[in-house]
């Protein structure tokens, strides 16, 4: 760490690194522990704070893994505050909000543009920062039907012209604001959509979401429907209906790794067991794939993995943390060495397919179990830890077992110790953490797990906020080299 910086400097670096962290886990829903209501109060005054003190940090926080809620929400808050940056800030994040708003879900974003009306946020730089968004949308048509009502406002915000007569944009002005007044439309959906008040056979040419609507009204039995809709559906969507029928298939193999270890865990037991082989392999083709280029590089790899009733999550997160636990299990065999990967569970369970939430946490013990020497007789190269941080079994063991092992045993630190958290704690305004000198980063997807891992040696002490402003600045700079932007 740099010894000319100031106790100003360091606590400076600790509220980002609180941010990031919030940023990365917290959505605003309910968790095992605390409600809806406290998550989005405790959000509301980190982003409010961090906003106001840092804002250059919170502006670059969109350049770093964070989830979609957050991101939104940033680029809301820069908006409103715009009058509160400098020139050169303002186009530094009239950048960095079009690049995030490119990588966000269309529905997001169309959310996002209906607060920014209700916020009464009209300026210019806005406006132009919706136009240029909307301009560069491969289908306009499409949204219109999908996402009818936040097309129809981001319009009217941004006074979009659409002139009467022929043309795409012609169309869709008539389509959301003259309905009706088109005998026909040239683009394929928005006439699928005027057929399907009347013509059954036009619901199936629909987006699912919209088709699923004009279905009900024609009393379509469901599984007709669904396997008439199967070719139009979005991966997720074909997730979401698999409960209801076994059409459509889901194609495994293309799946991110979190989403797939959900699906997995939503499988009863006897299925999981019959799927066994197809199951495994899909999990670790998904965890190959996210290692990328970091695959067998990390040695030996040891992992502390949490699968305690509190993995449960809550009626919003169903399963969450325990999925990040399974994704991770498989992601860190891909990072380790060959043949060099032992993963514990909680519980003791020796099967990651079968995992379900149960029981107490006993971090301390698996801790222990995970330090011991493996073959050879030689200490992991990487302990990561997968909890939410409530070791109760018995309380605090955990963080005293890593604070005697990094002060007694293992004072060279050839032992690289993180621990990532994917349950948000609100009244703490962060992560729940093991110990103070144990590097904790939230996290909740799997797959940003190696770059979590870079961001938590910020929290462990040794490096300051020197270092944490030049590695944002670098993230930054790969954000924006790497997307179009607008200024």
């Amino acid at each position: 760490m740099n010894t000319s910086e100031t106790p100003a400097d360091l606590v400076a670096a600790e509220d980002v690194l609180l941010f990031v962290n919030a940023a990365i886990t917290a959505t605003g829903q309910r968790e095992f522990r605390s409600d809806a209501v406290g998550q989005q109060l405790s959000l509301d005054f980190l982003h409010a704070y961090v906003r106001v003190n840092y804002r250059r940090v919170y502006a670059s926080s969109l350049a770093l893994d964070i989830n979609d809620h957050n991101a939104a929400r940033i680029v809301l808050g820069l908006l409103e505050t715009a009058s509160q940056a400098s020139a050169e800030e303002r186009r530094t994040e009239g950048r960095l909000i079009a690049a995030r708003l490119a990588l966000l879900p269309p529905q997001r974003v169309y959310r996002l543009f209906g607060e920014v009306r209700r916020a009464g946020i009209n300026n210019r730089r806005t406006r132009a920062i919706m136009r240029d968004w909307l301009a560069a949308r491969p289908d306009l048509g499409h949204d219109a039907v999908k996402y009818r009502g936040g097309v129809k406002t981001a319009a009217r915000h941004i006074h979009l012209r659409c002139p009467e007569g022929a043309g795409p944009l012609a169309e869709v002005g008539a389509f959301l604001f003259r309905p009706g007044r088109l005998p026909r439309y040239e683009h394929r959906l928005l006439d699928a959509w005027r057929r399907a008040h009347y013509e059954q056979g036009a619901v199936a040419e629909l987006p699912f979401t919209v088709a699923e609507g004009f279905a009900a009204r024609h009393g379509m039995k469901r599984e007709v429907f669904l396997k008439r809709a199967a070719p139009r559906m979005t991966r997720l969507e074909r997730l979401r209906t698999h409960s209801v029928t076994q059409r459509p298939e889901i194609d495994l193999t293309v799946m991110p790794l979190t989403r797939l270890a959900l699906y997995v865990l939503s499988l009863p037991f006897d299925q999981r067991a019959a799927r066994r082989t197809e199951l495994t392999g899909a999990l670790r083709t998904a965890a190959r794939r996210a290692a990328g280029g970091h695959a067998g590089s990390w040695g030996r790899v040891h992992a502390v993995l949490d699968d305690s009733f509190s993995s449960s999550g809550s009626g919003q997160k169903r399963r969450r943390p325990l999925a990040v636990a399974l994704a991770g299990h498989h992601l860190l065999e891909a990072l380790a060495a060959p043949g060099a990967y032992r993963g514990l569970w909680t519980s003791g369970r020796g099967d990651a397919l079968l995992v379900r939430p149960w029981g107490p946490t006993p971090l301390g013990m698996r801790v222990l179990d995970a330090l011991e020497p493996g073959p050879g007789g030689a200490a992991p190269d990487r302990l990561v830890i997968v909890s939410d941080g409530w070791d109760n079994a018995p309380a605090g063991l955990a963080g005293e077992v890593l604070r005697v092992w990094r002060k007694r045993l293992d004072p060279g630190r050839r032992t690289a110790v993180v621990h990532v958290n994917p349950v948000y704690d609100a009244d703490g305004f962060d992560v729940r953490r093991l110990a103070a000198g144990v590097p904790t980063a939230g996290i909740r997807d799997a797959e940003d797990l190696p770059a979590l891992v870079e961001i938590a040696r910020f929290a462990e002490g040794r490096t300051g906020a020197a270092e944490l402003h030049a590695y944002l600045d670098r993230r930054v700079a790969l954000f924006l080299g790497e997307k179009e932007t607008v200024s």
